[in-house]
């Protein structure tokens, strides 16, 4: 083994190391890997920074902005809302939703497919009775399948064609992966609505229906009595009195016959003004200790308005809280429940650290974290990806502020009204793009980046909201790791693998060698971004078809589906991640469902990509 080799190997164990451990986030890991490569030697100069030009690089973002303007536009919006209407059977449930999500995801962003479509399955869960346990999983594996049938279907597919153009042959076309990515899905999703479904853990919503979150016990009227140091003074500032040693949201003021929800943190207080406040007993204490506020336990006549902001807030807290709106003269006012995703902003920060109320103008009211509210200070909890919030903001803002904060709508979400305009411009747009690259008539990044330009020429896509559409970390996941992998190649060290697969299946048909390569590019999946996993596997696959003296395209086809097909592990995509918290599930609840399912896609997939493209 050269020095050169012994870099790269010793950089992706480690790489792959950081990955599982999970302690930073993904693309900064890959950003070091490039550097620690280049710092070497092992990638030159000049092509350290190549994959960020790359045609998979941006295609990918291309797609993300696509996606995008299809979501604006209602397009799979009107589709969910027909969803509605399948009945309460639970395979029926089980079968409409994992089916279109997975054609949808053949044509979009999965995560965002599975964004869309993941309050729809809450909402029918509840409506039904049951867990979302038994839904969600399942529609994470069914956005994971649907990758598979075209070229955008996922950013492996688009690597995949970038290393078959390297291997001295055309890029995959649109609809190559359609065959293999066809009976891999159609198959999936047979199996998981007559039978999969059925071995996912039934995990008991603590809420019943829809208590996680029950926060009235918390809500309490104090009175700025007179003479209280803080009459005169900003609600900032009686809030930030008691910040390091309690929790306290003010969710709403009177004042006289004046109500203000969620008021301004730089609203001047006087004496007699009434705050419904959301806090836990110490947390009260502090308050009342501290600055010398009241209970306002002897509400009479006048005070109206402040029981009336209770009662009506303790009446959307049971009523689905998610879509339940107030009207006041101050404008609308919801309470939102919201998953925190993989790239949010909160990650591994605080609501006090990000001044989430004065910055963004929302109330975080409880955090839940794998189907169980978390009873510690929400000030000083540290958010992850998967937890559940519950949030105050009106209404007019929800979407944008959860954009903002990198968060999902979650429980009974309100599909919006869309315009048949819209939806119509958005579809014809779309089309024209997917013809396009069909036909040859324009490599795939161009076709994809004039699809996405014209949908914001056209107004589908605000342009402040361009690059809000584009999932950074993955682009840079992408351009770090694709001169890691050409190291590999380079280096030899894709060589010596193949030469040690071939080693191993000299004794086995072809098939079976497939077989293995695509097994072991799935559990690599299962641990790494899919991504990564592609780009790690690729000049492996190109390697070991030679040393076989055969076509490279079953080779990368193994490839494709392997890191299309993470079941095993919450970890391994954030379609899985997103739905471990409000489906309940622990890490080893995955592999229950995941190991049957991988191993039929193994079983579907390698007799059709022989047939299909033949060694």
């Amino acid at each position: 083994m050269t020095g050169e080799q012994l870099i790269v190997f010793g950089v992706l164990a480690a790489t792959l190391v950081l990955f599982v451990w999970n302690r930073w986030r993904y693309d900064l890991v890959a950003l070091g890997a490039l550097l620690a490569c280049a710092l070497t030697g092992v990638v030159p100069a000049d092509e350290v920074f190549a994959g960020i030009g790359h045609p998979a690089v941006i295609s990918v973002a291309a797609v993300l902005v696509l996606s995008r303007g299809l979501l604006n536009a209602g397009v799979v919006d009107s589709v969910a809302r027909r969803l509605m209407q399948v009945g309460d059977r639970p395979w029926a449930q089980v079968a409409a939703l994992t089916g279109i999500v997975a054609l949808s995801s053949g044509f979009m962003n999965n995560v965002g497919a599975l964004a869309l479509f993941m309050p729809v399955a809450i909402w029918m869960s509840r409506q039904s009775g049951r867990s979302p346990s038994y839904l969600l999983m399942p529609l994470a594996f069914g956005s994971l399948l649907g990758g598979t049938l075209t070229l955008i279907g996922t950013p492996p597919n688009l690597i995949i064609a970038g290393y078959r153009a390297e291997a001295g042959e055309s890029p995959f076309g649109m609809f190559a992966f359609l065959p293999v990515g066809a009976a891999v899905t159609v198959a999936g999703v047979l199996f998981i609505a007559l039978l999969g479904w059925r071995l996912v853990p039934r995990r008991q919503e603590q809420e019943g229906n829809g208590d996680l979150f029950e926060i009235s016990a918390y809500l309490t009227e104090v009175r700025v009595p007179e003479g209280c140091k803080y009459a005169g003074r900003t609600l900032h500032a009686l809030i930030g009195a008691v910040k390091e040693e309690a929790d306290v949201q003010v969710i709403a003021l009177v004042r006289g016959d004046e109500r203000q929800r969620m008021p301004s943190t730089y609203e001047v207080l006087r004496e007699g003004d009434i705050l419904l406040v959301e806090a836990d007993s110490d947390s009260l204490k502090a308050l009342l200790d501290v600055t010398g506020v009241e209970l306002a336990a002897n509400v009479d006549e006048h005070d109206d308005e402040a029981r009336e902001e209770r009662d009506a807030t303790e009446q959307a807290v049971e009523q689905e809280k998610a879509r339940k709106s107030h009207k006041s003269r101050h404008g609308e006012l919801t309470l939102a429940e919201a998953i925190i995703s993989p790239g949010s902003i909160l990650v591994g920060t605080t609501a006090s650290g990000l001044d989430l109320r004065e910055r963004h103008g929302v109330n975080v009211l409880a955090v839940a974290r794998q189907g169980q509210r978390l009873r510690q200070r929400l000030g000083k909890i540290r958010f992850a990806a998967g937890d559940i919030l519950l949030l105050q903001t009106r209404e007019d803002a929800l979407q944008s502020t959860l954009n903002s904060l990198g968060c999902l709508p979650l429980a009974s979400r309100g599909l919006s009204i869309t315009t048949p305009r819209n939806v119509l411009l958005a579809s014809a747009v779309f089309a024209i793009t997917l013809a396009t690259i069909a036909f040859g008539l324009l490599p795939a990044a161009t076709a994809l980046v004039t699809g996405a330009l014209v949908m914001i020429l056209v107004g589908l896509i605000p342009v402040g909201r361009i690059y809000e559409s584009i999932d950074m970390p993955v682009i840079v996941l992408v351009a770090a790791m694709l001169p890691v992998g050409q190291a590999l190649e380079t280096s030899g060290g894709s060589q010596l693998i193949a030469d040690a697969l071939l080693s191993v299946g000299q004794s086995l048909p072809a098939a079976a060698t497939l077989a293995l390569l695509m097994v072991a590019v799935m559990l690599i999946s299962n641990v790494v971004n899919n991504a990564a996993a592609a780009v790690l596997a690729a000049p492996v696959a190109i390697s070991l078809a030679r040393g076989m003296d055969a076509s490279v395209d079953p080779f990368l086809m193994a490839v494709a589906i392997g890191a299309s097909c993470a079941f095993l592990t919450p970890i391994g995509h954030q379609s899985n991640t997103l739905v471990m918290a409000p489906g309940g599930y622990r890490f080893g609840d995955y592999w229950r469902l995941g190991l049957p399912l991988s191993i039929l896609v193994v079983l579907c997939a390698v007799p059709t990509i022989l047939w299909i493209w033949p060694l």
